[in-house]
């Protein structure tokens, strides 16, 4: 009997982990951290209730450290097999996992020097070392080309739209007529850079991701609203700061205002892109043009670089980002991370949010109890480094700019379904967004479930 078992962002949105069992082979799709609120993040140090050893393959449906960040732990704890994954989420993941274990370890330093760790010492989950191990692993191979990667179980990568290299993974079970396919994180349509998420035409599981299940993305000019936000704060003369996802969102950011500088409707103001992984994933994605859409490819085939403006300066030495504290503005900074959980957007946060006459612009999801949320929430004071910052900048968000499908993007590509699943099982949300998700998808006629925390559910018959 195949089955699923549901390791993780079953319930909640992040630590995608999810065990395929068929014909007594074991595949993990997804080897994710845990983010958001502690009781979350303390899940990343919980004993593992599955042995690495026992698992044939690992399959990544994307590089964002929610689907990816685990693996040097997983292979620190023995797991020598296989990772498939797609050309461009290997690429990336060559510079996510070594600096989440850079970040781990910067953190775990700097708890141990200001004292503030409840552990003596501090320790990071894992180390850098254990990161290029995971990469020896990776096996990558393309788009549309079925591959079987243990016996009975054949895998076709089919492009999701999300990030570069993001993949919707079909499965057929051999002996069987069962088709068990993941949505990873489907993308969006009519998003710049990557191509529209490719339709599946059948599954008789459907495994489907619920981040913007009870919401729909309002902004729908999102680049007329960065034009608003970049205007006001080049009045204001201020700094604006944008927490941005390195990959895929800061990429999309500086199209953005490639396009809104070059049209004139924006002034040329400086931009720093203080993450280095984020100064490294931007050729990466100018690189793959495979993956490009029709505007980008134009553009570039045309000798632009889309994905900087006229002032953009790459900051990678930890120097030059200090040395940003000095810039008085007006100007933009882009740093990661996204939902403010780490990184070098902290000190950035840490300098800026005192001051009224700056901006911080979210541009992305922002997880229950991450600083971004709470931000957004208008709490007055955040803690940064062991610190209470006040928090007087404007707060500011532009949710167009997700790379996540809203409710009505989810049911769209639904519709290239010829019948219906089997079941649907809904993952990667928090409780209000499954509901709702689970409520417009029953509404076709669907049957759906919305599976727990370390449940494993039998998948069903194709008869």
């Amino acid at each position: 009997m195949a089955s699923i078992q549901f390791l993780g962002a079953a319930g909640t949105v992040t630590g995608s982990r999810f065990l395929l069992e068929h014909g007594g082979r074991k595949v993990l799709v997804d080897c994710g951290l845990f983010q958001g609120p502690k009781e979350l993040r303390l899940r990343n140090w919980a004993p593992s209730t599955l042995d690495p050893k026992s698992v044939d393959a690992v399959v990544l449906t994307h590089a964002h450290v929610d689907h990816s960040g685990g693996l040097p732990r997983f292979v620190g704890e023995g797991y020598r097999g296989p990772i498939f994954s797609t050309a461009g989420t290997r690429d990336l993941c060559g510079l996510l996992l070594p600096d989440s274990a850079r970040l781990q370890e910067e953190e775990a330093a700097y708890a141990n020097k200001e004292g503030f760790s409840k552990h003596r010492p501090a320790l990071p989950l894992y180390g850098e070392a254990e990161a290029h191990r995971a990469l020896s692993l990776f096996e990558t191979f393309s788009y549309h080309r079925p591959r079987e990667i243990v016996p009975g179980v054949t895998l076709t990568f089919v492009p999701a739209g999300h990030i570069l290299g993001s993949a919707i993974c079909v499965f057929e079970l051999a002996g069987t007529r069962q088709r068990v396919v993941f949505t990873g994180d489907l993308g969006r349509y009519n998003a710049p850079i990557l191509k529209d998420p490719s339709a599946v035409a059948a599954a008789t599981t459907l495994i489907a991701e619920s981040t913007y299940g009870d919401r729909e993305h309002r902004d729908v000019e999102p680049m007329e609203l960065l034009a608003e936000v970049v205007n006001d704060a080049a009045r204001r003369g201020g700094v604006l700061v944008i927490p941005a996802f390195a990959v895929g969102r800061t990429q999309e950011i500086l199209y953005h205002l490639d396009n809104l500088e070059r049209a004139g409707r924006i002034p040329e103001l400086p931009v720093f892109v203080d993450s280095p992984m984020a100064c490294d994933a931007t050729p990466i994605y100018l690189a793959h043009a495979n993956e490009h859409d029709v505007d980008m490819r134009r553009l570039v085939q045309g000798g632009h670089t889309p994905l900087r403006t006229n002032k953009t300066r790459f900051v990678q030495s930890a120097t030059e980002s200090r040395s940003l504290n000095g810039f008085q503005g007006p100007g933009i900074i882009i740093s990661a991370s996204g939902m403010a959980t780490g990184g070098r957007i902290l000190h950035h946060l840490k300098h800026r949010a005192p001051d009224e006459k700056n901006t911080i612009l979210f541009v992305g999801y922002q997880s229950v109890g991450t600083r971004g949320r709470r931000m957004l929430e208008g709490e007055p004071f955040v803690r940064i480094h062991g610190h209470d910052v006040a928090v007087r900048a404007k707060i500011t968000q532009i949710s167009g700019f997700s790379a996540h499908a809203d409710a009505s993007e989810m049911l769209r590509w639904m519709e290239g379904f010829s019948s219906p699943p089997k079941q649907v099982l809904l993952v990667h949300g928090e409780p209000s967004a499954l509901a709702a998700l689970k409520a417009k998808v029953e509404q076709k006629g669907w049957p759906v479930a919305i599976p727990r925390h370390l449940e494993r559910v039998d998948l069903a018959h194709a008869g």
